[in-house]
């Protein structure tokens, strides 16, 4: 059964767009209508407001933690054509690095994991996606790829960190340096979900996974626990979920299975940290948790209607 274990009165004076945990857990950063960013401290059912940073001309759709490894960086993207990452340096937070060369709302920012580098992918309106490498003088070097998206892109997600060659026993990985190579998917306004790989320094698209019939609003690839196979989740206008699975990456082998058909558009999608539960939130107000049974069946296992309580409920119990 899931149960709400607290609620954060953000202060926020319009819409909330996005809100997101630290790797601890601990802190909470939202996003709002209002133009602003609030970091809040949550620890023992109560929050205290942290930093509410202003740098933002429009209103914010989305924010993101970095890995701890890199210190505490946020990264956050707006309709104002901008992405700011924000730095927390003896507890007080400033902008590090503002990023401006979209031509329109900038929808979507992820972290790549820390296995690659400190990388931020971002996707807009203008149809392309932006790649940002931080490096260790403080520098940032950008790369784009013009035309990613017909019309726009609204979500970018990336794979977990697989070595090159990597099996569950993982044997040479202790003996070996890892070699990675870096991939993220990508979810437009042209109804496709498309994958893409770094080539010797250049994004180019590996996959475009057809099925959605309208806008897809998000995407989110799957924590690696292990296992070859690499799974996605999509989500659309077409009030679809569609899990995207295959047992390898090199071969264009990608098979789909709708997950469920809800009654309104599905706006955001989240995996837990052991792949084996996603989070689907959409336009009538519930986030459903949905699990796959030993017979590859999608289950959903809880709802919560606009953060009331549990409607739906199994003998498993379940906290968030």
């Amino acid at each position: 059964m899931v149960s709400i274990l607290n609620t954060v009165d953000t202060s926020h004076e319009d819409m909330i767009h996005d809100a997101q945990l630290d790797y601890y857990g601990t802190r909470l950063a939202t996003c709002s209508s209002d133009r602003s960013v609030k970091i809040f401290e949550v620890k023992n059912n109560a929050q205290t407001l942290i930093a509410d940073l202003r740098g933002h001309e429009g209103p914010v759709w989305e924010v993101a933690w970095a890995h701890p490894m890199f210190g505490n960086l946020l990264a956050s993207a707006s309709y104002d054509r901008k992405v700011v990452i924000w730095k927390e340096i003896n507890g007080t937070w400033n902008k590090l690095y503002e990023y401006a060369n979209h031509d329109s709302s900038v929808n979507s920012v992820s972290w790549a994991p820390h296995e690659y580098g400190l990388i931020l992918v971002c996707g807009s309106s203008d149809g392309s996606i932006s790649v940002l490498y931080g490096s260790a003088d403080g520098t940032w070097d950008t790369r784009k790829i013009g035309g990613a998206h017909t019309i726009g892109c609204n979500a970018v997600s990336w794979a977990p960190a697989t070595a090159v060659g990597a099996t569950l026993d993982g044997a040479s990985a202790f003996t070996t340096p890892r070699q990675y190579i870096r991939r993220f998917v990508s979810g437009g306004c042209d109804n496709l979900v498309k994958i893409w790989k770094e080539v010797d320094g250049q994004w180019v698209e590996e996959y475009k996974l057809e099925a959605h019939s309208d806008w897809v609003r998000d995407v989110a690839w799957a924590p690696s626990v292990g296992l070859p196979n690499s799974v996605i989740a999509s989500c659309s206008q077409d009030r679809r979920v569609i899990i995207w699975t295959t047992d390898n990456l090199e071969a264009s082998s990608w098979t789909y299975k709708i997950l469920n058909q809800f009654d309104d558009v599905v706006w955001h999608l989240s995996w837990s940290i052991t792949a084996n539960i996603l989070a689907v939130s959409g336009g009538d107000n519930k986030v459903s948790l949905w699990k796959e049974s030993l017979e590859n069946q999608w289950m959903c296992i809880s709802d919560v209607s606009k953060g009331v309580g549990p409607l739906h409920t199994t003998t498993e119990q379940r906290t968030l």
